[in-house]
C-alpha cells in the first residue's frame, strides 16, 4: 500500500493542479490519501497550527471589517444621542465612546487609565454610554448617574462617575444617597428619578444601540470607526496615535 501511495503521490504531483479531482478517486485511493494527510500532519504539527493561527487572523480581520460597518451605520445613535455625557476636550480631534457597567471590575481598573491618558493627551472627546448588564447594582447606578446627569448636570455626573468607578463597596439606596450629599445634588430628588421614564428610556436605548452593535460585554468602546470590544493588549493609546493617523492621511 505504501509503494502504490507513493506513486500516487508523485504522479499527482507532476500532473497540473486541475487535474486532481477527488471526486474520481476510487475508495481506496481515497482511503490511501486520507492517510497521506493524515501521516503528513503527524510528522508536521506545525503545519496544523500554521492552518490555525491563519484562520484565527481571518476570523479576526473578518469581525473587524464587521464592526466597522456597523459603527457607520449607528453612527448617529452613537455620536449624537442627546442623552449620554460628554466631556473631555468638546472639540477634541478623536471620539472615544466608552459602554460601563459600574460592577465591572475591567471597567473599574481600566478608569484611571482612561483619565490619564484623555488629561494627557487633551484633545479626546470622551462619550460614556451606561450599559448596566451585570447585577441589579449595576442598574441602581447606572440609574442613579442618569438622574444625577438629567437633574445636576455634567459636573455632578463627572463627580458621581467617578466616584461609582473607584467604589468597591455594595450599591444600594442608602450608599447612593450618600453619595448624592457628597456631590451636592438633592438626594430625594434624585433618587425619586431614578424610577422615571426619563432615566428608563435612557437605559432602554442604550441597550437597544447596543443590540444592534452586537455589543455583549463591557468594557466596549468605540474608537473613531474602530470598535473594541475589551481593552487591547496595546493599550487604548496606541488605538488612539492609529485612529489619529488615519485621520489625518484621509
Amino acid at each position: 500500500m505504501k509503494a502504490i501511495l507513493t506513486a500516487a503521490a508523485l504522479a499527482t504531483a507532476a500532473l497540473p493542479a486541475l487535474a486532481f479531482d477527488p471526486a474520481n478517486m476510487t475508495e481506496d485511493e481515497k482511503a490511501a490519501f486520507g492517510e497521506a494527510v493524515r501521516d503528513y500532519l503527524m510528522a508536521n504539527p506545525n503545519v496544523l497550527v500554521e492552518s490555525i493561527n491563519v484562520l484565527e487572523e481571518r476570523r479576526v480581520a473578518d469581525e473587524a471589517k464587521n464592526d466597522k460597518l456597523l459603527v457607520e451605520n449607528n453612527k448617529a445613535e452613537i455620536l449624537e444621542d442627546g442623552h449620554s455625557w460628554i466631556g473631555g476636550n468638546l472639540d477634541g480631534d478623536i471620539t472615544l465612546v466608552e459602554f460601563v457597567d459600574y460592577r465591572c471590575g475591567v471597567c473599574k481598573r481600566v478608569h484611571p487609565e482612561l483619565e490619564k491618558l484623555i488629561s494627557a493627551d487633551g484633545n479626546i472627546r470622551w462619550i460614556v454610554k451606561e450599559f448596566p448588564i451585570l447585577t441589579q447594582e449595576s442598574d441602581l447606578a447606572a440609574r442613579f448617574a442618569v438622574a444625577v446627569l438629567q437633574e445636576g448636570g455634567d459636573a455632578a455626573y463627572k463627580k458621581v462617575h467617578d466616584a461609582l468607578m473607584e467604589t468597591r463597596g455594595p450599591v444600594n439606596l442608602e450608599t447612593l444617597g450618600a453619595l448624592a450629599d457628597k456631590v451636592g445634588v438633592e438626594k430625594s430628588t434624585v433618587l425619586n428619578r431614578m424610577n422615571t421614564e426619563e432615566v428608563s428610556a435612557v437605559l432602554r436605548k442604550n441597550h437597544q444601540l447596543a443590540e444592534q452593535m452586537r455589543i455583549m460585554g463591557t468594557p466596549t468602546f468605540i474608537i473613531e470607526g474602530e470598535m473594541l470590544r475589551g481593552v487591547p493588549a496595546e493599550g487604548l493609546e496606541g488605538v488612539i496615535e492609529r485612529a489619529r493617523a488615519e485621520k489625518q492621511q484621509g
